[in-house]
């Protein structure tokens, strides 16, 4: 048995509007359909002799990863919380330790099976019958990262120069190689030696130790530090903030794979991509006659080669081509293809500037279910709320602002200072300034309704909570 370890951090700023920090391009829909882009990578192990995946994440995304998992099936998924960012080789490395820890005594070493959660791989069943023949390599002790055919000189990727053929589609690895210009990477597809660096890797969770151990061992004490003070909250395993944030930052491929001399790799032809751009969507993407990709209610003239999702209105394009058109409830961007690696400077200027669309969408997900800001100014604020069955929001408070509820549909169970009562459907309630209140959903269908807040400040760290089943307190 394999024991997949996803890695669902970062946030994908080359991707915004769509991407936002507090919603990454990892819980998006954006190549498969109904799935995220997390919930195709667990998909993608369906039929494979595996264990439950266990997921690695960002502290702020725990909530949203947590559904996505559950609506794939995996509602026991452990989930282990980065409170910071310290690259993949630290993150690898908690999975490890709490892999081998599990491991019952006198057990094969665990193998991992480390996949990123933003990939598209288009050929699940050549991605399986990869992983099967990397399985006897990481048996024998071998770290075993996956190389992806090239299709084409693509200078956005590192490369792997494969070494000694050690079976079918197996290699040793020569040497890593950083992304190449134009000519050199023209040169290594002629070579047909060299594959993109796929960052997906198969190896023993205690021979991944051993190496990290050899090469930086800073990393695996700070590491072993921090995950000897874990606390579990529902399916969630925090580690102590304060050791991991003294751990150095460094990627696998830095901290081990170059260093060793245990590395294999195994090509893949799988339909790969990273999707690490709007022009790199548009390249994997479905398109038309005339070369375009669209999503959503879309209207073209005279328009090629471009690439358009409408999230939330029509958009209409009239002789152009070669563009990147994303259009979301709070944001528009148009860009041409050739430039979209430019993206993340509007992000930085979006920050710069003390805006908040770099942050998260109008629609903004919650354990409990989803608020959408419709409509706010200088004083008053306006949300659609949608309350799942059974959910709860924290018993708080609010010192600058009164919440007027009005039920669309669905029942409501409302605490309003020592009183309990039911809102049905065309009923309100209001909530005064500092008033301790809560809201629950005891029905069986979701529970849908307009908030109207009124005061002299709005914001959502006006909030003090008392009681909350999802550990915010």
């Amino acid at each position: 048995m394999i024991h997949p370890v996803i890695m669902a951090g970062g946030t994908g700023s080359r991707l915004w509007p769509m991407s936002r920090q507090l919603n990454p391009k990892q819980f998006l829909k954006l190549t498969n359909g109904p799935l995220s882009m997390l919930q195709a990578t667990v998909a993608r192990l369906e039929g494979m002799d595996a264990a439950n995946p266990l997921l690695i994440c960002n502290e702020e995304h725990r909530f949203l990863a947590a559904e996505q998992m559950r609506q794939s099936g995996h509602e026991d998924t452990r989930i282990i919380l980065e409170p910071c960012g310290r690259n993949t080789a630290p993150a690898i490395a908690l999975a490890a330790l709490q892999l081998t820890e599990a491991a019952e005594s006198g057990a094969d070493d665990p193998l991992m099976l480390v996949l990123a959660a933003d990939h598209l791989i288009k050929d699940v069943t050549a991605f399986q019958e990869g992983v099967k023949k990397a399985i006897p390599l990481a048996r024998e002790g071998k770290l075993v990262t996956f190389g992806i055919v090239p299709n084409h000189p693509e200078t956005g990727y590192g490369y792997i120069h494969r070494g000694t053929e050690l079976g079918p589609d197996s290699y040793l690895v020569d040497k890593f190689v950083e992304k190449p210009d134009q000519a050199t990477a023209n040169g290594y597809l002629d070579s047909g030696e060299h594959l993109w660096n796929s960052g997906m890797f198969l190896f023993g969770a205690c021979q991944y130790l051993e190496e990290l151990e050899a090469h930086r061992p800073d990393i695996l004490a700070a590491c072993r530090a921090a995950i000897a003070d874990t606390a579990d909250d529902l399916h969630f395993t925090r580690i102590n903030a304060e050791r991991f944030a003294e751990c150095p930052s460094d990627s696998v491929d830095y901290a081990v794979m170059e260093k060793t001399d245990k590395a294999a790799v195994v090509s893949l032809d799988a339909g790969w991509s990273d999707i690490g751009s709007w022009s790199a969507l548009w390249e994997v993407s479905d398109k038309d006659a005339d070369g375009n990709s669209l999503t959503g209610d879309v209207i073209t003239h005279n328009t090629a080669n471009t690439l358009i999702r409408a999230d939330s209105r029509l958009v209409a394009t009239v002789g152009v081509d070669n563009l990147v058109v994303i259009e979301t409830k709070d944001a528009l961007l148009v860009a041409h293809k050739d430039s979209v690696q430019d993206v993340k400077t509007v992000v930085e200027r979006i920050k710069t500037d003390g805006r908040h669309e770099h942050m998260n969408h109008r629609e903004v997900y919650r354990p409990w279910g989803v608020y959408d800001s419709i409509d706010n100014g200088a004083r008053y604020q306006v949300k659609r709320i949608s309350v799942k069955p059974g959910a709860k929001l924290s018993v708080q408070m609010h010192h600058h602002r009164a919440e007027h509820w009005i039920v669309v549909s669905g029942t409501a169970r409302v605490t309003n200072g020592e009183k309990t009562y039911l809102v049905t459907e065309n009923q309100s309630t209001y909530i005064p300034v500092g008033q301790v209140h809560s809201l629950e959903n005891p029905g069986v269908i979701d529970l849908e309704l307009i908030e109207v807040q009124s005061g002299s400040y709005l914001g959502e760290d006006d909030i003090v909570r008392y009681e909350d089943r999802y550990g915010r307190k």
